[in-house]
């Protein structure tokens, strides 16, 4: 994952995700989805290109560039800066507060050395803070990448992480 694609990398990605989902309203989720798995973040000079590819006669679309930023940084899968080459999205929700979320994230910060939002300097870590995941039964939970982990507890986090190392 490159900090800044360049501009004929962006519109061919572009391309190529608009060819595969289509110019319909229901394209935009996918085709920013797409771009933020190849390169890791929507880069900002992406929503013009993407609003403009959208934005067609026979579909009658009429996307402002601030709609699909604001696509774009509504889910919190998505992101509109560089991410590490793994992202761990940690669940931050009242249920796994209280069977010890807190201890886990102190010790993904512990291994890692970065604080909530925080990318390494290496680039391989992004540790982003989620509202729930959808699993409170099983938490303390987090995801790495797609992979998720649920009844995490602080000693089996290096574990977890040696995974992907």
């Amino acid at each position: 994952m490159s900090d800044q694609p360049s501009q004929t990398e962006l519109d061919a990605l572009l391309e190529q995700a608009v060819r595969r989902h289509g110019v319909g309203r229901d394209a935009l989720i996918p085709i920013l989805s797409e771009v933020n798995k190849s390169i890791g973040y929507i880069p900002a000079e992406a929503f013009g290109k993407i609003r403009r590819r959208l934005n067609t006669p026979q579909e009658g679309l009429f996307l402002a560039d601030s709609h699909v930023f604001a696509v774009a940084s509504f889910y919190q899968m998505l992101s509109l800066q560089p991410t590490g080459a793994h992202v761990i999205r940690y669940c931050e929700s009242a249920p796994c507060h209280v069977v010890g979320a807190r201890q886990v994230l102190e010790a993904i910060q512990d291994e890692l050395g970065i604080l909530p939002g925080e990318t390494t300097r290496d680039r391989e870590w992004s540790l982003i803070p989620t509202s729930c995941i959808g699993v409170c039964g099983v938490g303390p939970v987090f995801l790495i990448d797609q992979d998720l982990y649920g009844n995490v507890t602080p000693d089996r986090v290096h574990e977890i992480l040696d995974r992907y190392r």
